[in-house]
């Protein structure tokens, strides 16, 4: 039996005697312990001990070491500092009681300790002062023993549990090897063991830093052994700490017990890892709270507790700290920015996580503009948040350029974009800056500017930021600063410096040598090459004005110089054509008015509106060049691309008759809406003269790019999006402008290789027609077959056929109505006269009131109707139109009169022509609408004869193979033929 040092058997005597008096005590004693081991203390077991052992090594003025030895199914926590004592023991065995209530220590309220109950119902102290247990059964015994039936009543109502940590009794032992005290804990079940497991893996540095007094943690299980020290080279931290006076502990204090009254102090500690770690996300107060945390970084403070310990109690003392906190948090990112570190990724952005990590934070918003936190860009000052400036956009190197010129610049990434707001950092458009340059560096050399670009060559990848860089101030090389990048043309070693000065003085924008870096081309600005030269507005409007220029040869000189580096970089531009040359009398024309001496061109253009070209000029530039600027060696193209008809480009705009044209080929004669993808145009038609139209077109069936130009047509898009191929403006211009020695045009007469009927109906084509290949004829208008007529061909082909002093024999005629009968395209007005079937072969003429289409061999029968236009099929349908005369069934009924009688189709018959019908009707007599005809097939399809020509007839119209009718009438008539027809038959 041990000695009892620390007055066990009074404690437990005093208790037992209140319980007894008084057995509703020992229920609430009962209830509070329960609420603490399964409430505020479930799982603070591994804190807690530390805690005591701070407190222990704090009394002893020494720091403090712990172990933590899990083996099997105990848990040993041994530490060093002040051992245990008869308060101690008291305070343990007092609710919410301490012995520590004078003392600054970290666990204030003498409960901490009921942690244990969480995993052991006999828990063991041990220290080098003498020990005291506690134990869930003895507990039972001692209260058993008492006999007080009131007392037995409560036991059990709550099932026999009865509180533990009440009741100590003396205990034997002594701690591990250098250290002062030591807890055991036998651990309940597997339960338990699997909580301290992981309470121990969970252990790390915020333990220590939550407490100062301890310097070691030592962590054995079987898995292995673990240390926890020197926490602070892993952690920057920042602390704070203070007393209240007098007038703050009555504000403050006045609604925390009287034990948190009698102690007046404040701490706060911030800790930011100094590497990546996974940060517990909750606010310690000193210990694990569950007030979540969203900063990263740890925040261990004095914060009063609520009666759970798990949550911050509400109150004015809570709102003081919160401040306390935010200002030391500040302090913390200001000292990490000093020693070099960078804190914007600290800055509280987004959701808060709850209402203490809101109140923090907008308490830390609140201080920390006024911070120096941000570093400046040109020396590196810390400046407060309030001071400084970003440039929005702008990168490190153009921060480095602008640094001088913009006051308090901080460098800025995106990823800051949201902690530089909250900090109340201004913010410039890059757009601003830009055009605040052409002010403030008005005066800066061109390097510095060659400098400025060369600093955006991050930036100018970005679509956005090019955009906001588009007034960027540029010096060019006359001296001039101009805002914007596009269009300005880069001097490279293509162009000589000489060229370059002559276009300079006619307003072309060349970027000074020294200012110009790769970015500017990003930006728009164009490599001066002579294209990019030459498609320059001001190149252009010198060109068009040359003629009024005061040195129009000064012009001349610069375009062609370039031009005859390499002619096709004048492909395309047309106003090219508008530069003045002089011609062979000394005169200044235009290049599109000048032809080369001895040209194709100087041939057949009328030498009334063009000359032939200075042959000085000629000789200095050459021909490709000349030609490429507009001058004429043969006839000339113009091409225009996307071309909308209602709105014809200036390239199109000198063309002869372009704007009929373009009516004449509109979709519905309107040309709103209707485009063309691609079109190319002869020009200078109206100039060619009137016997060159020989050699004109001979030379346009040579050349490919003039002959696509005349013979291909151009498609037309309608505001439907339905294409529509129609004649290109060349071919179009001759059809309609081009007229013969007869005072007739040259479209519409008979192609040489004409179909004969209708050649002797049109006018004949020159002799000279004959060299030109097919396409270029019907480009031209020549007429080979009927669908090359136009409208007014087709009326002069009608009027023709229709001339009574004209000779047409039937079988001409019938031709005829078969290729006329196919047409789409119909005259304005139908013809007054109709030429139809005669007597005998012949043909006559007669109103176009008597005449009727005959579309089927029956109606042939019927001359009560009128004159005859004969034709089948579509065709019939076309000549009706064409015509407007009716068909023959739309005059005449074709009603059979009377039935006749059924009769079978002759089996050699239907052999040798399937299809034909099983059945017909013999007739007597057969009339049709009262009319006498020998056969007739009625709207059922059914054949009717009055002859065995006419049954044949009859039969071969009913099966749809009226080409069988002669075989049909053979069999009829010599049914002894029948067999040589099979035999022949089965050779079709």
């Amino acid at each position: 039996m041990s000695d009892d040092v620390f007055g066990t058997a009074g404690i437990r005597e005093r208790v037992l005697a209140g319980w007894s008096a008084a057995p509703v005590r020992f229920r609430e004693d009962a209830n509070a312990e329960e609420d603490l081991a399964l409430g505020g203390y479930a799982d603070r077991l591994v804190i807690e001990l530390a805690q005591n052992a701070a407190d222990a090594a704090a009394r002893a003025g020494t720091p403090g070491r712990v172990l933590y030895e899990f083996r099997g199914s105990t848990l040993v926590v041994a530490n060093t500092g002040m051992p245990l004592s008869a308060d101690g023991v008291e305070s343990l065995a007092t609710l919410r009681a301490s012995a520590k209530r004078d003392e600054a220590a970290v666990g204030r309220f003498g409960v901490g300790f009921s942690a244990v109950l969480a995993v052991s119902d006999e828990p063991v102290i041990l220290s080098r002062t003498g020990g005291v247990r506690f134990s869930k059964a003895d507990t039972a015994a001692a209260i058993t023993a008492v006999g007080s039936s009131g007392l037995d009543t409560e036991v059990r109502r709550r099932d026999g549990q009865v509180p533990v940590l009440r009741l100590p009794f003396e205990a034997d032992g002594e701690p591990p090897e250098g250290y002062d005290t030591a807890v055991i804990l036998p651990l309940r079940d597997e339960n338990a063991a699997a909580l301290v497991r992981r309470l121990l893996e969970e252990a790390g540095d915020a333990l220590l830093l939550a407490l100062p007094d301890l310097e070691r943690i030592d962590i054995e299980t079987e898995d292995g052994r673990r240390v926890l020290e020197d926490t602070e080279s892993r952690w920057w931290v920042g602390r704070a700490a203070g007393v209240f006076d007098d007038r703050e502990r009555e504000e403050l204090l006045a609604d925390r017990p009287i034990e948190e009254r009698s102690r007046p102090t404040w701490s706060v500690l911030w800790a930011l890892p100094r590497d990546q770690v996974e940060l517990p996300g909750v606010v310690q107060a000193p210990t694990p709270t569950d007030e979540p945390l969203s900063l990263q970084a740890l925040l261990l403070a004095s914060f009063p507790l609520d009666p759970t310990r798990r949550h911050v109690a509400k109150g004015p003392l809570t709102d003081r700290l919160v401040r306390e906190a935010a200002t030391a948090y500040a302090e913390l990112l200001r000292t990490r920015v000093e020693d070099g570190g960078d804190v914007l990724h600290l800055v509280p952005t987004g959701l808060a996580a709850g209402t203490l990590d809101r109140a923090l934070r907008e308490e830390i918003a609140a201080v920390l503009p006024g911070t120096p936190i941000v570093r400046a860009v040109e020396d590196e000052a810390v400046l407060r948040p309030r001071d400084a400036v970003v440039v929005d956009g702008a990168d490190a190197a153009f921060n480095a350029v602008l640094a001088p010129i913009v006051r308090g610049l901080i460098r800025s990434t995106l990823q800051d974009r949201l902690a530089l707001e909250a900090l109340g950092v201004r913010r410039l458009e890059l757009a601003e800056v830009v055009d605040q340059l052409g002010g403030v560096a008005a005066d800066e050399p061109p390097a510095w500017w060659s400098a400025l670009y060369a600093s955006l060559s991050g930036m100018v990848t970005d679509a956005l930021l090019r955009e906001s860089l588009g007034t960027l101030p540029v010096p060019l090389a006359d001296g001039r600063l101009v805002r914007g990048v596009r269009g300005l043309l880069l001097p490279g070693p293509e162009i000589p410096t000489g060229i370059l000065a002559a276009f300079g003085e006619y307003g072309v924008r060349i970027v000074h040598p020294e200012a110009v870096d790769p970015a500017l081309e990003r930006l728009g600005a164009l490599p001066a090459t002579p294209r990019s030269l030459l498609e320059d507005s001001a190149v252009r409007t010198a060109v068009e004005h040359s003629v009024d220029a005061d040195d129009p040869e000064a012009i001349a000189e610069a375009v062609l110089s370039l031009v005859a580096a390499d002619p096709s970089q004048a492909e395309g531009l047309w106003w090219l054509s508008d530069l003045v040359l002089r011609d062979a009398d000394g005169e200044l024309v235009p290049a599109n008015a000048l032809v080369i001496p001895g040209s194709e061109a100087a041939e057949v253009l009328d030498d009334e509106e063009v000359a032939p070209i200075d042959r000085a000029v000629l000789d200095r530039y050459g021909l490709p060049a000349l030609e490429a600027v507009g001058v004429l060696a043969t006839l000339g193209l113009v091409t225009a691309s996307d071309v909308a008809l209602d709105q014809l480009p200036e390239s199109l705009k000198d063309l002869d008759g372009i704007e009929d044209w373009a009516y004449d080929v509109a979709p519905d004669g309107s040309r709103y809406g209707a485009t063309v993808g691609e079109l190319s145009a002869i020009r200078d038609l109206d100039w060619i003269t009137d016997d060159a139209w020989p050699r004109v077109l001979e030379l346009l069936g040579s050349s490919p790019d003039l002959r696509r130009a005349l013979a291909t047509q151009v498609r037309v898009v309608g505001p439907d999006d339905r294409p529509l191929g129609v004649p290109s403006y060349s071919a179009w211009w001759i059809r309609e402008r081009v007229v013969l020695e007869d005072g007739e045009p040259l479209a519409g007469r008979a192609d040489p290789d004409a179909e004969p009927v209708l050649a002797t109906f049109l006018d004949e084509a020159p002799e000279w027609t004959a060299v030109l290949d097919l396409e270029v004829r019907t480009a031209i208008g020549l007429v080979r077959e009927v669908g090359d007529l136009d409208a007014d061909g087709i009326s002069l082909v009608l009027e023709r056929i229709a001339d009574p002093e004209r000779e047409v024999d039937e079988s001409a005629l019938l031709r005829l109505w078969r290729q006329l009968g196919t047409l789409s395209l119909f005259p304005g007005d139908a013809p007054d006269q109709v030429r139809v079937l005669g007597d005998d072969g012949t043909t006559q003429v007669i109103a176009a009131g008597q005449a009727v289409v005959v579309d089927g061999p029956m109606w042939l029968q019927r001359d009560d109707l009128g004159g005859f236009v004969v034709a089948s099929g579509a065709a019939a349908d076309g000549l009706s139109d064409l015509f407007d005369v009716p068909m023959a069934h739309e005059v005449a009924e074709g009603k059979i009169d009377g039935e006749g009688t059924a009769a079978e189709v002759p089996e050699i018959v239907r052999e040798l022509v399937p299809g034909v019908p099983q059945t017909w009707w013999e007739h007597e007599e057969l009339t049709v609408d009262g009319i006498e005809v020998s056969w007739w097939v009625d709207g059922d399809g059914a054949p009717h004869a009055a002859t065995f020509d006419g049954l044949a007839k009859a039969l071969a119209w009913a099966s749809g193979r009226w080409d069988q009718r002669h075989v049909i009438r053979a069999v009829l008539n010599e049914p002894h033929r029948s067999s040589e027809l099979l035999t022949d038959a089965a050779y079709d």
